[in-house]
């Protein structure tokens, strides 16, 4: 077995054991890397989906997790299944591991969802914090469906999965308001904590 895949395991393990005790990653951004290279970058862009993701999810209610605006439109709990494939995505890319299409399974309760989309998130904040830019200009998007693999470049990354989850992460924001029930007052995305 190659070192990326066991470091990757190890940090699976202990990650899952660390978050069992109920503490979730990006309840506050972690401090900036000391260089900015494109590794550092879309860890940062990680990092903030994961921060906004966090406080979009804090406190919602089972009718926060129903509300849908339309009868034709995703319930904020089928936006955040959704969200969750694109965290798995963005994980995947930062060892340029096939995500298979569809998803074949998905965390049963929100609690679960939203701990495995965080830890998602965590492992790919990570995963670029320790590539370095030949690593990144390497790294594939790879779809594997029924029909065949197809493979994209990192561009599309950041354009796709990452700004997707930004995108959805703000409708979840604005269902929960619309519900009753919006974010915590003290929460500032450009500092990346709350006060």
């Amino acid at each position: 077995m190659d070192i990326k895949y066991n470091l990757t395991l190890f940090f699976l393990i202990f990650m899952n054991n660390s978050y069992s005790q109920n503490k979730l990653p990006f309840s506050k951004i972690p401090e900036a890397p000391k260089e900015i290279s494109s590794s550092t970058i879309t860890a940062r862009m990680i990092q903030g989906v994961g921060f906004r993701y966090y406080w979009a999810t804090e406190g919602l209610t089972t009718k926060d997790l129903s509300y849908r605006p339309s009868k034709d439109a995703q319930s904020s709990y089928e936006t955040l299944g959704h969200i969750y494939g694109l965290a798995r995505t963005i994980n995947n890319t930062g060892s340029s591991t096939p995500n298979v299409r569809p998803l074949k399974t998905m965390p049963e309760s929100f609690e679960d969802l939203r701990k495995e989309t965080l830890i998602e998130l965590e492992m790919a904040s990570e995963k670029f914090l320790s590539a370095n830019s030949n690593d990144v200009e390497n790294m594939k998007i790879i779809f594997q469906r029924e029909s065949g693999q197809s493979s994209f470049p990192i561009w599309n990354l950041i354009n796709g999965p990452i700004s997707d989850a930004i995108y959805h992460t703000g409708q979840v924001i604005s269902f929960r308001r619309t519900s009753g029930n919006p974010v915590s007052k003290g929460v500032n995305v450009f500092l990346g904590l709350k006060n």
